[in-house]
């Protein structure tokens, strides 16, 4: 089908869910942080400040990527991607970095801490929009059409699992074969890069105890409720606790030490029993709301550059979001992910700020089909 040159304005519905979705997550982080925060800082806006301060710093990467034609960051991939690889690098070294319940993530800066593997969901996004474009008429070729995206993602997929973040790392290449499939490259190559990954992968779970611990919290978390499936069964809780219209924002009782990370990893929890079914079915309906929207933008993008980088981003930011409503609600193992907008985590806001900004810069220059 032929598209005319009438470019059409930012994307309102978008700004709207993301910006809904941001005021949700401050409420939420207050509501759920505010009892841990005085016990542990005395100080109940503790984590409050900080995500109101990350969300402001956010709001304005959002603005600027959104003044900024995506373009540009065609030209400027090699060097995020450099610049990334350094940083994931960089946290390996204990002067750099520190340590957070055995995971080495976190790369300190003057004070204030950052996840490199965060910026690599965005950098690896750019490199495959990039490549599928500089190689589209290849991609039905092994050797320059998928291998030398297969060896990009392995390189970034081998340093954030040194963290380790399995999560992170399993996410990114989600996203990534997701983005191959759409763009056309064949089917056996995808099939076979998953069937020859898939003893490294199961050695990856099994050899460390905590995955494997947490697989079998999955499989039943019931077997052992007050060691491997608390986490799980506390959030159950929550879960039957809040019923359909929930207990009432501010209410929740699992958030008083039962339920752990609840302000981070498992703050859909919280909002199940505080605003009940009717609540997560609106959380979800504003994720859903920016998928829907960000598919649209990327079938009505000005180039095919356009087109891969805003199915990247939406799906970057939908596979996540989806995948810890997942394994709060059990449909899947605890992978230790934020809920994209809503939990506390300055690193996770700002790339998905970055992310939205980008998106809503690319519908800006949309054309109709």
């Amino acid at each position: 089908m032929g598209r005319n040159n009438s470019e059409q304005g930012c994307d309102r519905i978008l700004a709207f869910a993301v910006a809904l979705l941001v005021l949700i997550g401050i409420v939420m982080v207050f509501s759920s942080s505010a009892v841990y925060a005085m016990e542990e800082y005395h100080d109940s806006w503790y984590f409050l400040k900080r995500h109101i301060l990350w969300a402001i710093l956010g709001t304005a990467l959002l603005l600027a990527a959104k003044s900024v034609d995506y373009h540009k960051l065609e030209g400027a991939t090699y060097i995020i991607m450099a610049v990334t690889v350094l940083l994931l690098i960089g946290v390996m070294f204990p002067q750099m970095s520190k340590e957070v319940g055995g995971a080495r993530r976190w790369l300190v800066i003057g004070g204030f801490s950052f996840q490199p593997s965060e910026l690599a969901k965005f950098a690896v996004i750019l490199f495959m929009a990039k490549s599928l474009v500089k190689r589209a008429d290849k991609l039905g070729n092994f050797a320059y059409g998928f291998l030398p995206n297969l060896i990009v993602l392995g390189i970034f997929f081998m340093l954030i699992l040194l963290q380790p973040d399995f999560g992170t790392a399993l996410i990114i290449s989600i996203v990534c074969f997701t983005m191959l499939y759409i763009a056309g490259v064949k089917k056996n190559y995808l099939i076979y890069s998953v069937a020859a990954a898939a003893p490294f992968l199961i050695s990856a779970v099994l050899s460390a105890e905590y995955r494997k611990r947490r697989l079998l919290s999955f499989l039943d978390p019931w077997a052992d409720p007050s060691d491997t499936g608390f986490q799980a069964v506390q959030s159950f809780i929550a879960f039957g606790r809040g019923g359909l219209w929930g207990l009432g924002l501010g209410d929740s009782r699992q958030k008083l030490f039962y339920l752990p990370e609840a302000h981070t990893d498992f703050i859909f929890s919280v909002v199940g029993e505080e605003l009940g079914f009717i609540g997560t079915l609106g959380i979800l309906a504003l994720f859903l709301l920016v998928l829907w929207r960000g598919f649209k933008i990327a079938y009505h993008a000005k180039d095919m550059y356009g087109t891969h980088l805003a199915m990247g981003l939406t799906l970057l930011v939908a596979i996540q979001a989806f995948t810890n409503m997942g394994v709060a609600v059990g449909l899947l193992p605890t992978k230790g992910l934020t809920l994209p907008f809503i939990s506390l985590g300055g690193s996770s806001l700002l790339i998905t700020m970055l992310c939205m900004g980008v998106l809503l810069n690319i519908s800006e220059h949309t054309v109709r089909r």
